[in-house]
């Protein structure tokens, strides 16, 4: 997902469409939240931009370690603050931007022990902030039929029940408790892919992660607490990598920019509040030909950006926005 953006500092990453975001949100400067810092790309390109301070979120405390190496050339300009992003506005307020990048950071996919990868062998974990109930846990403790919506609804997979199967039949012979061990039953139950085509176990360890970090609740708080800690004229500034996201992201802009349109054409007409948000563009931003060229990772990523309006925060309904919701089968 990352690739260099400073040849002689190995240190150093450029995040998807950090050009393209930054060049939508310009000019940069004041007070700007990072709610998904990772190695700190975002951060480090709002600041050098112009940003006066940018408060930079991870749950993953190995991302605040990473960047011990370079943090101090920022000085008090940047505020590392542990914590999830959907509670931004108790870190901050009236902030003159927030950037969400809602890909898992390359750092967590490189290293085999956080069990992100089905590519490299290791404990089946998946935790970003390296708490709570695991991977494995989800594998080996919950029912047929949840194991099955998780894989259909956060993945998208369509073999949700013929993998969920394959993994209790599994279980009672041995536990699954490493990514490789995970990967080979998923295979088991696919067809071979063909040249081009992603690995079989992709949608699949997606929607564990999804499931393990509860990323689905994340973004639809988040999305209601940038709004809370936006400042009139602050922008919101976000970078998915799959359709799910991008859906969630697009219609939660929509509906608080008084876009949403009514359900029911033949309802009266209700006066409607003001809207707290105007859309830069109504079509999300993608990668250019060089980006593409230097990372193909970021061929999926859509960047969709909106301006905060002086109207009150208030909330919107989870299924307004089209948030998955597990129902026990499909």
């Amino acid at each position: 997902m990352a690739v260099e953006a400073h040849p002689e500092k190995s240190d150093a990453h450029i995040p998807v469409l950090l050009r393209p975001l930054l060049a939508a949100v310009a000019p940069v400067g004041g007070i700007w939240l990072d709610g998904t810092f990772g190695a700190g790309g975002y951060t480090r390109g709002l600041l050098d931009a112009g940003a006066e301070r940018v408060v930079a979120v991870d749950r993953d405390p190995l991302a605040f370690d990473m960047a011990k190496g370079w943090a101090d050339q920022y000085g008090d300009r940047l505020v590392m603050q542990s914590g999830v992003f959907s509670r931004m506005d108790e870190y901050a307020s009236d902030l003159d931007g927030v950037v969400l990048d809602l890909g898992v950071s390359s750092m967590q996919l490189d290293q085999a022990e956080r069990g992100f990868s089905f590519m490299k062998d290791g404990p089946l974990d998946m935790r970003m902030s390296q708490s709570g109930p695991s991977a494995a846990d989800l594998v080996n403790e919950a029912g047929e039929s949840v194991l099955a919506d998780v894989l259909f609804h956060y993945g998208e997979e369509r073999a949700s029940r013929r993998i969920a199967r394959a993994i209790i039949r599994a279980r009672t012979e041995a536990p699954i408790t490493t990514t490789l061990q995970l990967a080979g039953i998923i295979e088991s139950c696919l067809p071979r892919p063909k040249p081009g085509q992603s690995h079989p176990a992709t949608r699949s360890f997606q929607a564990l992660r999804i499931a393990v970090n509860e990323e689905y609740d994340e973004l639809y708080r988040g999305l209601m607490a940038a709004e809370r800690a936006l400042k009139p004229g602050g922008q919101l500034a976000v970078v998915s990598f799959h359709s799910i996201e991008d859906r969630m992201v697009k219609r939660f802009l929509s509906a608080r920019a008084g876009q949403g349109g009514r359900a029911n054409r033949y309802a009266p007409e209700i006066e409607e509040a003001a809207p707290q948000f105007t859309l830069k563009s109504r079509k999300a931003i993608g990668p250019d030909d060089e980006e593409l060229a230097e990372n193909p990772r970021s061929r999926s990523a859509k960047l969709r950006v909106a301006i905060r309006t002086d109207a009150p925060a208030g909330e919107v309904d989870a299924q307004t926005i089209g948030t998955p919701q597990l129902k026990g089968g499909h």
